[in-house]
C-alpha cells in the first residue's frame, strides 16, 4: 500500500491553481484589448467631441474665441446653448462646395493615378528574384528617411520657371521659353502622387505576395491568355489590396495642406487650406470646426464601405 506524500497537490488545489491562471490570462486579454480603446477614447474620441463642441459654439471675441456650450442663468438654472448657424453658412456659401469638390477631385484622381503607378510596380517587385526584390523595397521605403517638406521644396526647384526640368528641355531644343508647371494643378498632382504613391504599394505588394502562383498556371493550362488570367484572376484576388492602399491614399490627399500651399501657390484651393485660413488668419474657430467635422463625415464615408465590403467578404470565405 502506497502512502501520498502530505506535499503533494490534491485535486482542490489543483482546480483553484487552474481557475487562477484562466482569471490571469483573462485579465491581461482585457488589460491588453483596453490600452487600444483608452488610446481611441483619449486621441480620437475626446479630440472629435471637442472640436463638434466649438462647431456648435458662437463666435466671441475672447480667448478662446467662441461662446461656451454650457452657461448659467443669475438664478442658478443651467442652459445648453447649440448654435448651427455655422453649418448652415457653409452650405449656403459656394466657397466651400467648391473647394470640398475640388478636393475630392484631386484626391480621387491621385488615387486613381498612384493605382495606375503603383500596381505594375507592386506586381514587378513580387515577381522578382530575391536579391532584386529586398533592393526594390528598400527603394519604396527609402523618401520616409528624408523630411516630408524637403521633399515638397525639392519639387518646387524642379518645377520652377527656371529649374531643372524646364532647363533640361530648353537644352534639349524641346521647348524655347519656360513651362508654368510651379503654382498650378499640376504641380499639385505631381507633389500628392509622388508623396503618397508608397502608401498604394505596400499595400498592395502584401496582398500579391499572398497569391499562389499555380492559381495562374492552372490557368494557363486550361488555355487562358496572359490578359484574360490577369483580369479573371489575378485582379479579382488583389482588391482587398487596392481598397487598402486607395484608402491610404484618398483620405489624408483630401485634407493635404503642404502640398497646395507650396507646390500650388495659393491658386489650387483645397479644403486644408481653408481650414488653415480659418483658423489662424480669420481665428473664426466655430466656423473651421464646422468644416472640420464635414471633412470628417466625408472621410468616414470610404472606411464604412471598406468594411462592408470586407464583412461580405469574409462571409463568403
Amino acid at each position: 500500500m502506497t502512502s501520498v506524500p502530505d506535499n503533494m497537490p490534491n485535486d482542490k488545489q489543483v482546480s483553484i491553481g487552474k481557475r487562477l491562471s484562466r482569471m490571469a490570462q483573462s485579465n491581461w486579454r482585457a488589460i491588453i484589448v483596453f490600452i487600444p480603446y483608452v488610446w481611441l477614447l483619449l486621441f480620437f474620441l475626446l479630440p472629435f467631441f471637442i472640436v463638434a463642441k466649438i462647431s456648435l459654439a458662437e463666435l466671441q471675441i475672447s480667448s478662446p474665441p467662441f461662446s461656451d456650450m454650457i452657461e448659467w442663468t443669475d438664478s442658478g438654472i443651467m442652459t445648453i446653448r447649440l448654435v448651427f448657424d455655422n453649418y448652415l453658412y457653409i452650405i449656403s456659401d459656394n466657397l466651400y462646395f467648391d473647394t470640398y469638390v475640388n478636393s475630392l477631385k484631386i484626391s480621387v484622381t491621385s488615387t486613381i493615378l498612384c493605382l495606375l503607378f503603383g500596381y505594375p510596380i507592386a506586381y514587378g517587385i513580387v515577381r522578382s528574384g530575391p536579391t532584386v526584390k529586398p533592393l526594390l523595397l528598400f527603394a519604396i521605403i527609402l523618401p520616409f528617411w528624408t523630411s516630408f517638406l524637403l521633399r515638397v521644396y525639392a519639387w518646387m526647384g524642379l518645377l520652377s520657371d527656371q529649374g531643372t526640368i524646364n532647363n533640361l528641355l530648353i537644352r534639349l531644343g524641346i521647348i524655347d521659353d519656360p513651362i508654368r508647371m510651379l503654382y498650378t494643378e499640376f504641380a499639385v498632382y505631381v507633389g500628392i502622387v509622388y508623396t503618397y504613391m508608397p502608401f498604394m504599394i505596400l499595400p498592395l505588394y502584401a496582398n500579391m505576395e499572398k497569391l499562389d502562383i499555380s492559381l495562374n498556371e492552372a490557368a494557363a493550362d486550361l488555355g487562358s491568355r496572359p490578359t484574360n488570367t490577369f483580369f479573371k484572376v489575378t485582379l479579382p484576388l488583389t482588391i482587398p489590396g487596392i481598397i487598402a492602399g486607395s484608402l491610404l491614399v484618398f483620405i489624408p490627399a483630401t485634407g493635404e495642406y503642404v502640398i497646395p500651399d507650396l507646390l500650388g501657390g495659393g491658386n489650387v484651393q483645397m479644403i486644408g487650406r481653408v481650414l488653415y485660413n480659418e483658423f489662424a488668419r480669420n481665428t473664426d474657430w466655430p466656423v473651421a470646426a464646422s468644416v472640420a467635422i464635414v471633412l470628417l463625415f466625408l472621410l468616414v464615408l470610404p472606411i464604412i464601405v471598406f468594411q462592408y465590403y470586407q464583412g461580405k467578404a469574409s462571409e463568403r470565405s
